[in-house]
């Protein structure tokens, strides 16, 4: 684990350079129809273009600072199908395209999010991101806390905070998950390291976002041994939204984690279809019980069955649980009752700049 960041993942660690500048936008159709459809719209909006019949392709000329106004007017002007199947390559100045330019042409759609998503280039070169801490506490005890979820935010330049959300639906639309993935496991090593968390430290990770486990988490592991964190104290977290498709896929990434010591949690469990499956086929070491599963669970007879069977079944299987989502003592008391091991959410804290040293304790 010796290897600088530096030399382990482009992918992941390189940013590619901002849409931006004059030059050409060179636009390949997948119909006849569409290809059609795209010329009638350059010419009513008073575009310069030359037309490529032969290859169905149009090369609209760019001046500078309009590459993103084009982009989204060009979307606008296609179907949603038209939009992902069209390819789109904007070269600077007035070259032609080429075989090294192959691996940068991709749909209209992600190059129109691309041309817009400059704020987080710049965010990710100028490492604005932070992490923020909620607690995760014994559900008997609510004063002793067993974990830190560390939960991403970014910041613009005058220090309001971004949503995760809105810069990881950027992110997957522009091609920058790998990036943003890697950026917010460091983001949460480096801020747990600077507030001297003591507790167990839950990351979040994304599976779509890592080609080949020995290969874009090596960089992780590094930064965690240099931080001088234990492996024991850290457990990833599988996203449910963002799993991959491929157990085989996810299986790898969970053994290289365990091989290196790290534990194991799948997120949001009961929120997608395929989640019992996924307990056999990875076998974590935690569950977290969806929050709208556990979301007035103690009156809805549906959801009490669906979570009493949950529970009982990682009791079998050896598996600790997390009841996420708690907002009402009255929920507490359920899950409390059921034998739930942990519980988070905003009853007992809400997420935070500085990890809590304490908790509230609730009773019955």
């Amino acid at each position: 684990m010796s290897d600088t960041p530096t030399r382990l993942c482009g992918r992941c660690q390189e940013l590619p350079a901002k849409l931006e500048g004059t030059g050409r936008l060179f636009l390949w159709c997948p119909l006849g129809h569409s290809f059609g459809k795209l010329v009638a719209f350059l010419r009513e909006t008073g575009r310069e273009y030359q037309v490529r019949p032969e290859a169905q392709c149009v090369v609209v000329c760019v001046a500078d600072g309009d590459l993103g106004t084009l982009a989204v007017s060009t979307v606008g002007a296609l179907t949603q199908e038209e939009t992902r199947g069209t390819r789109a390559l904007f070269l600077a100045g007035d070259g032609e395209p080429g075989l090294a330019d192959y691996p940068r042409v991709g749909s209209l759609q992600q190059f129109a999010t691309m041309a817009q998503a400059g704020w987080l280039l710049d965010m990710l070169s100028e490492q604005r991101l932070t992490s923020h801490f909620q607690p995760i506490v014994h559900a008997q005890d609510t004063r002793r806390i067993f974990a830190h979820e560390a939960l991403l935010r970014g910041r613009e330049r005058d220090g309001a905070l971004v949503s995760p959300g809105r810069m990881f639906q950027t992110a997957r639309d522009a091609d920058l998950l790998f990036q943003l993935d890697l950026a917010a496991r460091t983001t949460a090593i480096r801020e747990a390291v600077r507030h001297q968390l003591r507790t167990h430290l839950f990351i979040n990770f994304t599976p779509a976002a890592i080609y080949d486990p020995a290969y874009c988490l090596r960089s992780t592991v590094s930064a965690i041994s240099e931080a001088g964190i234990p492996p024991s104290s850290v457990i990833f977290e599988i996203i449910e939204s963002d799993r991959a498709a491929d157990a085989y896929h996810l299986k790898g990434i969970i053994n290289f984690y365990r091989q290196a010591g790290f534990r194991v949690a799948l997120d949001d469990l009961g929120a997608g279809y395929s989640s019992l499956n996924l307990i056999h086929q990875l076998r974590p070491d935690i569950i977290k019980l969806d929050m709208e599963l556990v979301r007035d669970v103690h009156v809805d007879p549906y959801k009490g069955a669906i979570v009493r069977k949950l529970l009982e079944i990682a009791r079998q299987l050896g598996i600790q649980t997390v009841a996420e989502g708690i907002e009402t003592p009255e929920e507490l008391r359920w899950v409390r009752a059921h034998g739930v091991d942990f519980v988070q959410g905003y009853l007992i804290s809400r997420p935070q700049a500085a990890p809590a040293e304490a908790t509230p304790f609730f009773t019955g």
